[in-house]
């Protein structure tokens, strides 16, 4: 793709805001889709990280995306919750999870989606379709786990016990989920080394494991056969959970199908045109293996 792209009817301009996030492979999917529909597309990472910048400064990271003339931007941690009282309207996906990972600029409006929850429902559907949702347990109650957690009740999960650093945090996600799937049962789970012997699933939906915080979000030991484990984490691809996982004997689901999926969906708000989520899986794979 040339490295002059000009502004025009036809030009979409988005960025990425979160901490860490140089290796993002969005802006690589993003751009790439972008090219083959016929679109000036531009994806920029805004890592607060680089800037030296925390949270705090989301309010005027926002403000000059928007005067700039960004068409909208994707939000990651640790921004999707801190990002929603600067919003002037949410989907109704967005405004349940309490949590927005896009942000369409539009008619002088800040709308805020989320398309995790749908990104990680499909890539399940997809690398996991006839698995069991008896019990599941979730590590991980922030803006990932809520969207997450919400998917896998949307899929039918019958049993959702859910841990965090912040239990408190935990209690309140799992009060709301239990009002949204009332036919379920949600817990803000006690004994992780308990919830682990039943379980039948674990997703994993925390930051331990990424490039910049590598290692295991729970000990190996409680890991065992027949247990499926889906890790929202996808850079890298193959985490220490997953390979620990795979030496147990369960069934694994990588990170990288809901990172395709969630912008898939992105990638329509932004665009307003259908992407070809084949294509960009395929790309991502490509990237990966690189």
């Amino acid at each position: 793709m040339s490295a002059e792209i000009k502004r025009g009817k036809h030009s979409i301009l988005v960025g990425l805001i979160g901490k860490g996030i140089g290796g993002s492979l969005s802006p690589a999917m993003h751009e790439e889709e972008g090219w083959q529909q016929g679109l000036n597309y531009v994806y920029r990472r805004i890592d607060l990280e680089t800037l030296g910048l925390d949270a705090d400064a989301l309010p005027e990271l926002i403000d000059a995306a928007e005067r700039m003339g960004f068409d909208g931007l994707n939000i990651t941690y640790p921004c999707k919750q801190a990002v929603i009282p600067l919003l002037d309207a949410l989907s109704e996906d967005a405004r349940a999870l309490g949590a927005v990972n896009t942000v369409l600029f539009k008619d002088g409006k800040r709308l805020g989606f989320n398309t995790d929850w749908s990104g990680f429902m499909r890539s399940f559907q997809t690398g996991l379709p006839d698995a069991s949702l008896a019990r599941v347990v979730q590590l991980g109650a922030g803006g990932a786990g809520a969207a997450v957690a919400h998917a896998a009740l949307g899929l039918g999960a019958g049993h959702v016990a859910l841990f965090d650093v912040d239990q408190a945090r935990a209690a309140s996600l799992a009060d709301q989920l239990q009002q949204r799937f009332p036919a379920a049962t949600v817990v803000c789970g006690d004994s992780l080394p308990v919830a682990m012997q039943d379980a039948t699933g674990l997703i994993h939906a925390t930051p331990t494991g990424m490039a910049k915080l590598p290692g295991m979000p729970l000990p190996a030991e409680l890991l065992h056969r027949g247990l499926w484990v889906a890790d929202v984490v996808y850079f890298p691809i193959r985490t220490a959970l997953i390979e620990a996982a795979e030496k147990a004997g369960c069934r694994t689901l990588s990170g990288g199908g809901m990172a395709v999926y969630q912008a898939v969906d992105a990638f329509r708000i932004f665009a307003g045109v259908e992407p070809n989520a084949g294509r960009m899986y395929a790309h991502l794979q490509a990237l990966l293996s690189q």
